[in-house]
C-alpha cells in the first residue's frame, strides 16, 4: 500500500494552516505551525511577499489542502473524482461525501482516533469491524447501515480502555450513532455537505479538474 513517508508538518506549514494530522500534538506548542508559520524549505519565510496566487494555483492549493486533510494519494484521489463526476448532484460535495465515508475517516469521527492517520493503523492492524468482519482496507467505503466495531479481542487493550473512557465525553457527527459499551457505531445515513466541516471550497477543486 502506498503512502506518504515524508514529514506530515510540512504539509500543515505548506497549506498555511493545521490540517489536524497528529492528533492532541497540533493542539500543543510543539505544533510546527506553531513553531514554524511559514512554508518549508528555503524560501518559506520569503513566500509570504511573492506576487498575487493565480487561479490555477488556488486551484491547486485547494485540491493538495483536501488531499491531505484525508491522507490520499494523488492516483487515488484521482479516481475519487471520477466517481464523484458520475454520480447525481454536485460533484464537489459528491467528493466530499465519498471521502467522508472512508472506514479510516469514520474511525476518526468516532472518536476511536485522534488522526486519520492513526484510525489508518488501527485498521491495517485488523483492530476494527465492519458488519461483523475484519478488515483491513482504511479505503473501504460504509453505506448506512453498516456496524463499524473494535474487535472483541481488541476491546481489553489498554488503548481502547482509555478510549472508552474519553467518548462518554464526547459526541459524535449526527450520521453516526456510537454505542459507547460496546466500541461500536452503526451508520445512520450518508452525510450531506453542511454536516462536513472543513476548510476547503471544494468549487476550486472541480475547476482544477475541468480545465
Amino acid at each position: 500500500m502506498a503512502r506518504y513517508k515524508e514529514s506530515v508538518c510540512k504539509q500543515c506549514r505548506r497549506e498555511g494552516m493545521k490540517l489536524f494530522l497528529k492528533g492532541s500534538r497540533c493542539l500543543s506548542p510543539k505544533c510546527a505551525m506553531e513553531r514554524r508559520p511559514y512554508a518549508p524549505g528555503d524560501h518559506g519565510r520569503q513566500g509570504q511577499f511573492r506576487r498575487q496566487v493565480s487561479d490555477y494555483g488556488q486551484q491547486l492549493r485547494e485540491k493538495q489542502r483536501l488531499r491531505r486533510i484525508y491522507g490520499v494519494l494523488e492516483q487515488q484521489f484521482r479516481r475519487y473524482y471520477e466517481l464523484a463526476e458520475k454520480m447525481r448532484g454536485q460533484t464537489g460535495a459528491n467528493l466530499l461525501v465519498i471521502l467522508e465515508r472512508r472506514l479510516d475517516n469514520v474511525v476518526y469521527r468516532l472518536g476511536l482516533a485522534e488522526s486519520r492517520a492513526q484510525a489508518r493503523q488501527l485498521v491495517t492492524h485488523g483492530h476494527i469491524d465492519l458488519n461483523g468482519r475484519r478488515t483491513d482496507a482504511g479505503s473501504a467505503l460504509v453505506s448506512p447501515g453498516d456496524v463499524i466495531a473494535v474487535r472483541e479481542r481488541s476491546r481489553g487493550n489498554t488503548y481502547f480502555a482509555e478510549v472508552r473512557e474519553v467518548l462518554e465525553h464526547q459526541t459524535v457527527p449526527a450520521w453516526l450513532t456510537l454505542n459507547v459499551q460496546e466500541l461500536s457505531a452503526v451508520v445512520n445515513a450518508l452525510p450531506s455537505r453542511d454536516a462536513i466541516d472543513l476548510p476547503v471550497n471544494e468549487q476550486l477543486i472541480v475547476e482544477y479538474y475541468s480545465r
